[in-house]
């Protein structure tokens, strides 16, 4: 029971922190008004990938916090949701596309540091964060472009 708790916890801390921060940094029309890339996605793609995104980072926290609460693997995993959660106040919020370039090249990072820590201690982990760094990959290409671009 302690362990089904704690997966809750991961989740209503991961997906609803993420939901949270995306209602309240909603693209609105300085975002509509940029020039997009030719790949920009359309607007609609973005909530089902976060949220499928979100579920398997909550769950590779909820396992390597269930192996290792207080390893490396941990400070990664933590460090990469608070630069998660920095990128769209810095973007939308604050209009500031250098800004959110900046957190989003540091979120990548950890991501990729992430699974290289995680990926001798527990694969099912690392390969939770593979989509999630293939996503920020292209996010991070977005965030560039509309940055030249604008």
């Amino acid at each position: 029971m302690r362990r089904v708790l704690s997966l809750i916890i991961f989740l209503v801390i991961t997906v609803g922190g993420g939901l949270a921060i995306g209602l309240a940094t909603l693209p609105g029309e300085w975002y509509a008004q940029l020039e997009k890339p030719f790949f920009n996605p359309p607007s609609w793609i973005f909530s089902p990938v976060w949220t499928v995104l979100y579920v398997l980072i909550a769950f590779a926290g909820w396992r390597t916090f269930e192996q290792a609460r207080s390893s490396a693997g941990m400070k990664l995993w933590f460090a990469q949701l608070v630069l998660n959660f920095l990128w769209s106040p810095s973007f939308f919020g604050a209009q500031r596309m250098d800004l959110a370039l900046f957190v989003i090249i540091l979120l990548l990072i950890t991501i990729l540091f992430f699974i290289r820590e995680r990926w001798g201690k527990d694969r099912i982990v690392a390969y939770c964060f593979m989509p999630y760094a293939a996503w920020v990959a292209f996010a991070t290409l977005l965030n560039a472009s509309l940055l030249i671009l604008n």
